[in-house]
């Protein structure tokens, strides 16, 4: 099949979920596809933005399903996208995309399966550079001051933890790039 033609087959389907013009069907329709082209959203949150827009439970709820089975609402490849951007850019931790997707009423099975593409590494790995980047940006305190080198500290595991990540794991990586931090600059003196 040409290209082209698939295209037009796509866009006269997603036509056929509008309905009348005038109507709330429309209406709704119209709405969910502008939501939709802002960012991917869950069925729930798309439910709710259309509640709150007024729209009534009679026409949100097949309009939804008519929306999933045309490709164009889909809670898995959202709870996806969610996670990929949210860990890489906002460096959230598992735990704590978890929380997020449910809050937008994704399935617990669905985000079991979403969270499960962040390997532990990968998760240490990340909040690792995130400590990185963040001491890069601060002077840090004097070698002989060591309160305020625990205050410092405190922080870090405070910014790692507010991200989701455990005391355990925020610990341990704070004490890692610390040291590490202090032995470039003690090279970097030399």
């Amino acid at each position: 099949m040409d290209p082209e033609r698939a295209e037009n087959e796509n866009v006269g389907r997603a036509d056929s979920l509008r309905g009348g013009a005038g109507d709330e069907r429309g209406r709704a329709y119209d709405a969910s596809l502008r939501l939709l082209a802002e960012r991917a959203r869950s069925r729930a949150e798309l439910a709710e933005r259309l509640h709150r827009k007024g729209h009534a439970d009679t026409v949100v709820t097949p309009l939804l399903d008519d929306l999933e089975r045309a490709g164009l609402l889909d809670d898995a490849d959202f709870a996806e996208q969610w996670v990929y951007f949210r860990h890489r850019d906002g460096a959230r931790s598992r735990r704590a995309l978890g929380i997020e997707l449910r809050r937008k009423g994704v399935d617990d099975a669905v985000i079991e399966q979403a969270v499960a593409q962040i390997s532990d590494e990968d998760e240490c790995g990340r909040a690792a550079a995130l400590v990185r980047r963040t001491l890069s940006r601060r002077r840090t305190p004097a070698a002989d001051d060591a309160e305020a080198a625990r205050r410092e500290q405190r922080r870090l595991v405070g910014m790692l933890a507010r991200k989701g990540y455990g005391s355990e794991l925020a610990y341990g990586v704070v004490m890692d790039e610390w040291r590490a931090a202090a032995e470039e600059r003690a090279a970097d003196g030399d």
